[in-house]
């Protein structure tokens, strides 16, 4: 840990902000036994979606009916895909301590195919069907991102891309998930009591307590406050469950009966549901999903670079990191997710929480993920932590990354009209679009509505462009990002302005980032071969 303001060799630049609170930087290995606990934690601040992605698919599938067997199976794979990519991401992507998981940007396609399939009446039951096109789509969209990383697009977009840009694409990470019903949807209970705000607090609370006000007193406050917090809330719910104060079907009742019923060993394997089908106009609708999530891990890649003291990625690092999270697609396609694979923002999150920014600690957490995903009783352990824990989670994890995002403003001068004209219409837009998006209600109802429209009807009225149009305009850091991206490179201002002379000056060399392949066979001792 050090306690200058100075980027490390790595780095390649010198940064005017404080690294001192890092317990474990990018490059440094607790020890073992320690790494455990904290790569579980790391996992642990990202299992609601983990959890919550593979369930409101397998709702919409129709798998609790038809299947729900193949539920836990299903859950499972999202666990091997996450820790096969995580592995995949730290080692030969970008090399940053960042988790890889399923991705809500390309839930909303998903859903959108599985209404398809059902409108066409399958013969056979929906999910065998739909999940058919989810993994072809996702295949393909994995390997158009793996050509828009390796081929440097983004990184030639980077040059464009200020503080200015940045700042609002990382604040809507944060700020998009305020409503998630984990947090705020009174109708969440299953038994109609709405949310309970008692265990949320008490997850809040614990969290905040053990990270802010008693890491001061002994080391395992500091390093583990989310893991901490989790345990003392989940084991809350489980006993007042019970003791029959939390009634099954209620939202913080904890039930471990799926637990004992699962299955010890569940398989897992490439193609395990059948051969993908690949429909183009679905093709589309995920490409589209897929382009959502890359501008979303364009942004993490910068969040977690500053909250682990790091210079801002450089366009080499960001092509890397983009081209890996494409193969993490594809392979979530072999494998059968029907999901797509993006950087986790509650692992960001939890950087800025914990202090710990270790690459080892992430792969450690990550083998454990890959190990837990073939044993069915310890991902539906998982599965039993309540939503109101999630929703306390998400509220100190994505206060966290809006804070950070926000301090990128820094570095402009935020005196200049320009400057705060381009932040606030890009952050108001970035809330306010996917909110109009969220009560349209589907790609289906939106690609109606514009098909009665003027002139142009017939062409935004298609299916394909009408598709591309929701998915992005109902994800905000899109919505944001493009909008800053646009006014920031065509409305006169100066370089030092924008901030991009100051942001140029922390921005590591596209040298200090050395592609895994490179590292090998050569005798080079530079400090940037050292430190990737």
């Amino acid at each position: 840990m050090s306690d200058d303001n100075t980027i490390s060799p790595e780095g390649g630049a010198s940064a005017p902000e404080a690294s001192s609170f890092i317990e474990y930087g990018i490059d440094e290995k607790p020890p073992l036994g320690e790494s455990v606990f904290l790569g579980f934690q790391h996992y642990l601040t990202m299992i609601g979606a983990t959890v919550a992605i593979p369930l409101a698919l397998a709702g919409a599938l129709g798998m609790f009916e038809a299947a729900p067997g193949q539920i836990g199976r299903l859950i499972g794979t999202f666990f091997v895909v996450s820790g096969l990519s995580t592995l995949a991401q730290t080692t030969i992507g970008n090399r940053y301590p960042i988790v890889q998981g399923g991705t809500f940007s390309m839930l909303a396609p998903a859903l959108a195919i599985i209404g398809v399939v059902a409108a066409s009446e399958p013969s056979g039951p929906l999910w065998e069907t739909a999940i058919l096109e989810l993994q072809g789509a996702v295949i393909v969209a994995g390997l158009a991102e793996v050509a828009i990383g390796y081929l440097g697009v983004m990184g030639k977009l980077k040059r464009y891309m200020g503080p200015i840009v940045i700042a609002p694409v990382i604040a809507l990470i944060g700020l998009a998930l305020f409503s998630t019903p984990q947090i705020t949807n009174p109708n969440f209970d299953a038994a109609g009591s709405g949310q309970d705000w008692w265990l949320l607090g008490i997850t809040l609370v614990s969290i905040i307590l053990f990270s802010q006000y008693l890491d001061k007193y002994h080391r395992v406050f500091r390093l583990f406050p989310v893991l901490i917090g989790i345990v003392v809330a989940w084991g809350f719910a489980a006993v007042m469950s019970v003791t029959g104060y939390y009634a099954p079907g209620s939202v913080s009742f904890v039930d471990f009966s799926s637990v004992a019923a699962a299955n010890l060993v569940q398989p897992i394997m490439p193609f395990q549901w059948g051969i993908p089908r690949f429909t183009p106009a679905f093709i589309i609708g995920m490409i589209a999903g897929m382009l959502a999530s890359a501008i979303e891990s364009f942004g993490d890649y910068h969040s977690v670079a500053r909250m682990a003291g790091r210079g801002a990625p450089s366009s080499r690092r960001i092509d890397h990191g983009i081209g890996m999270e494409g193969i993490g697609n594809t392979l979530a396609g072999i494998m059968g997710t029907g999901n797509g694979s993006t950087s986790y923002t509650e692992n960001v999150g939890a950087i800025g929480i914990t202090g710990v920014a270790s690459r080892y600690v992430v792969q450690i957490g990550a083998i454990v993920m890959l190990v837990v995903g073939f044993i069915g009783p310890i991902g539906q352990l998982f599965a039993t932590i309540p939503a109101p824990i999630v929703g306390g989670l998400y509220i100190v994890m994505f206060g966290q990354i809006t804070a950070v995002g926000l301090s990128n403003l820094k570095f402009i001068d935020l005196d200049s009209n320009r400057n705060v004209f381009i932040v606030g219409i890009a952050l108001f837009a970035g809330l306010a679009i996917p909110a109009y998006m969220g009560q349209v209600g589907s790609a289906a109802a939106f690609q109606e509505g514009l098909s009665g429209v003027a002139v142009i009807g017939g062409v935004l009225g298609s299916t394909v462009v009408a598709n591309t149009i929701f998915v992005i305009g109902s994800t905000g850091m899109a919505v944001g990002g493009i909008i800053a991206f646009f006014l920031d490179n065509t409305i006169d201002g100066t370089r030092e302005e924008r901030g991009l002379v100051e942001w140029e000056m922390m921005t590591e060399d596209d040298a200090d980032f050395v592609p895994f392949w490179q590292r090998f066979g050569s005798n080079d001792d530079t400090p940037a071969s050292r430190a990737d």
